[in-house]
């Protein structure tokens, strides 16, 4: 038997293999196809202080080897996730992640603090991707200042796991991915989508209403990969990796290329099964090449 186990800081997770953000709803919705509990962990939707109903219609929009979204954060709001959506999750023999968003630092962490509470939540990610309303817009993300200054926030009323979401939309990813781990971030992930749009040629209009949206799905991985190989080398935190993963010759390639763990988005909705798909394929790969450790794969690239 190999050991698929793997280290997060203080987590551990009985696999490399999460869910993203976003794309696995609360988990609930995908138990009728897999068993949650099987899987390393899972990353639930965004999360922010008051309810949205995110952007209007169209928001998702297909592209060659990808989609691109705008759903713009629709949630519950985080009261509404303690209240409602929470005690339906936290049965979950998982661990559970809550991406949190935030157009203000105060309101990023207003929000951490209350996720604090929840006993069976071990971990938040910090989505640094949205646009910083008192800075004009930019988002938090793409300025190494606004990400240590929300980390570094969130860092002082959020006790447990603090993974931070890196935005792929910059010039110098090592830089956020260093500013963040100095800032208090226990991991990072990434990457976020990539910035991208798409145009209808018969009616001359963006396909999304937002005119640009998200870009993810198998398209983005060669990026991804490189950022998490540039990011892994930078930190001494753990990396999560992320970015078209879509069979576990993907995912081991990330954790070749440096990362702790994988995260699955897009693909989850192509196949709902794909996460155990891929938890099946890594402890094949470790039989077939006499590996004991799930852990051995990290970093284990050979570049000379």
């Amino acid at each position: 038997m190999v050991d698929l186990s793997v280290k997060l800081g203080n987590i551990t997770l009985k696999n490399p293999v999460m869910t993203a953000s976003g794309t696995f709803g609360y988990g609930e919705e995908y138990a009728d196809f897999i068993d949650i509990d099987a899987l390393g962990g899972i990353v639930v939707k965004g999360t922010t202080l008051h309810p949205r109903q995110g952007n209007p219609y169209p928001r998702m929009a297909e592209t060659p080897m990808g989609m691109l979204n705008a759903v713009g954060l629709q949630n519950k709001g985080v009261d509404g996730f303690i209240d409602d959506i929470y005690p339906r999750i936290c049965h979950f023999n998982t661990a559970i992640f809550v991406n949190v968003s935030g157009s203000t630092i105060e309101e990023y962490v207003e929000t951490a603090a209350k996720i604090n509470e929840l006993e069976h939540i071990p971990g938040i990610e910090l989505n640094i991707s949205c646009p910083n309303v008192k800075e004009g817009g930019m988002a938090f993300g793409t300025s190494c200042p606004s990400a240590v200054a929300v980390t570094k926030a969130v860092r002082d009323v959020y006790k447990k796991h603090l993974m931070v979401k890196l935005s792929p939309n910059v010039t110098d990813v090592t830089e956020i991915a260093k500013g963040v781990e100095g800032a208090g971030a226990d991991s990072v992930s990434l990457i976020n989508t990539l910035l991208g749009m798409a145009i209808n040629a018969k009616t001359r209009r963006p396909e999304l209403s937002t005119i640009t949206g998200g870009l993810s799905g198998p398209c983005v991985k060669p990026v991804a990969l490189r950022m998490v190989w540039q990011v892994s080398k930078s930190v001494k935190i753990p990396v999560v990796g992320m970015g078209g993963i879509s069979s576990a010759e993907d995912a081991i390639e990330f954790l070749l290329a440096g990362a702790s763990a994988i995260q699955i988005g897009t693909a989850n909705f192509v196949d709902p099964k794909i996460t155990v798909k891929v938890i099946e394929g890594i402890s094949e790969y470790l039989q077939v090449n006499n590996i004991n450790s799930a852990r051995e794969l990290t970093g284990a690239l050979i570049t000379d």
